[in-house]
């Protein structure tokens, strides 16, 4: 017996916290082996690609597709925060297609962590989350390479950064082995969310070649409307 097979015999629940790229085949290991007493779930940032791939097997109504919205640009045990799931969103995806107990399960364990679950289908949040999640890590590879390229002197970077650097570079710390599988297997909503975001950017490059003032108050002005959705 394989050291797979003896866990989930052991188990009641199987949670499954791996990089999406691996996750398929494992969970597809996973549901051949339960019973239909037995419940699996996973924590990944992409969603779609894991429901096609399960969407027919006969222990599907076991598998509760969720994604826990938290994270820190560290991996590993010792990443672990205190209290970090309170007041954090939970999507479950495409409940309908799970059994109630195992649904009502996951909800509970991710309610008593402090969590806010929302519902939505599979594609809905791999949409969302490139919008959300996928782009800010772009964004912040991309100012960490641009700084790298253009200041040699790492001691400069360091002792000029200061608040806001640090908060929007913060993600570039976060690992390939986690991040290059979600933005592949994500990857037709991340080119969307990634082409506007090129658009945005060079508005605010042709306002400040043209010298346009007004614009780039514009500019400015309208992204203070994020301030009516993040408090």
């Amino acid at each position: 017996m394989s050291p797979l097979e003896e866990a989930v015999k052991k188990s009641d629940l199987i949670y499954v916290a791996i990089p999406v790229d691996v996750t398929i085949p494992i969970v597809e290991k996973i549901l051949n082996l339960i019973t239909d007493k037995q419940i699996v779930a996973d924590a990944g940032s992409t969603k779609y690609a894991l429901s096609k791939a399960i969407e027919n097997h006969p222990m599907r109504k076991r598998f509760v597709l969720s994604h826990p919205m938290w994270g820190t640009e560290y991996s590993g045990p010792e990443a672990a925060v205190k209290n970090a799931f309170v007041g954090r969103a939970c999507v479950i995806c495409d409940k309908e297609k799970t059994d109630k107990d195992a649904v009502q399960l996951l909800e509970n364990l991710y309610t008593e962590l402090g969590m806010n679950i929302v519902y939505m289908n599979a594609e809905e949040h791999d949409v969302h989350a490139a919008y959300v999640s996928h782009i800010s890590h772009i964004t912040s590879f991309a100012l960490a390479n641009t700084v790298l390229e253009k200041e040699k002197e790492e001691e400069a970077i360091f002792e000029l950064s200061g608040g806001g650097f640090e908060s929007t570079v913060r993600l570039a710390k976060s690992s390939a082995s986690m991040w290059v599988p979600v933005f592949m297997q994500n990857r037709e909503n991340v080119l969307d969310v990634l082409n506007e975001h090129i658009t945005q950017l060079r508005k605010f490059k042709a306002s400040l070649e043209k010298e346009n003032v007004n614009f780039l108050v514009e500019l400015i002005e309208n992204a203070n409307k994020i301030k009516k959705i993040i408090k």
